[in-house]
């Protein structure tokens, strides 16, 4: 399915948390921070946190990087909560199942990048709902009731996912045509020098 036309008039920040852990893929994580980042010097309102769940700290990222997390992860405060992948942690963590739910619930959007897609599998949140995720995670992905589609960003509303790695830049740069509008998302697209990649899947 195709996109239809985004607004182009903002009136409010867009608020974007990031959920940082030991074990996150630095791309997944940074990929989106960077376009979030651009979409403000593009005239975008935009205010990115990096979180972590319980409390502030330093995280140790899949290839050895370290991160410094200034906040801690209040799941209701935000508009739009980004779970990179990396590792299977948060899936085992049952805090951070709940507090998924809780955020959905209370009406933040909740995104997915690769393996990020199979926690918020594991919170329920993808059962019978139209996802995608890494190539290699598919499988799985569907045969925990996810109605998996074959598009490097799919949009079913208050859930959004992505596939692998360097489709976390893909679905900011939607995230931000979607709420700042196609203007400032072209503005991030040509300092970065990179184009959207694909189709968007809409469910509406």
């Amino acid at each position: 399915m195709s996109a239809s036309p985004a607004k182009e008039t903002q009136t409010m920040p867009l608020c974007v948390q990031i959920l940082m852990y030991d074990g996150v893929e630095e791309q997944d994580a940074i990929g989106p921070r960077d376009v979030f980042g651009h979409a403000v010097r593009a005239g975008g309102l935009v205010e990115t946190t990096l979180v972590r769940p319980s409390a502030p700290g330093e995280v140790t990222c899949f290839f050895g990087t370290r991160v410094r997390v200034p906040t801690a992860w209040e799941p209701t405060d935000t508009d739009l909560l980004i779970v990179p992948g990396g590792g299977d942690r948060l899936i085992h963590d049952p805090d951070v199942l709940r507090n998924l739910v809780r955020a959905q619930e209370a009406g933040v959007v909740v995104a997915g990048v690769c393996t990020g897609v199979m926690v918020l599998s594991a919170a329920g949140l993808t059962k019978g709902r139209p996802c995608t995720t890494h190539h290699l995670a598919k499988a799985e992905l569907a045969a925990q009731g996810g109605r998996v589609i074959d598009a490097r960003v799919v949009d079913d509303g208050n859930l959004v996912t992505a596939g692998g790695v360097t489709s976390g830049i893909d679905l900011a740069l939607w995230m931000i045509t979607r709420e700042c509008g196609a203007s400032v998302a072209i503005g991030v697209e040509s300092v970065m020098e990179y184009e959207q990649r694909g189709v968007v899947w809409r469910s509406s």
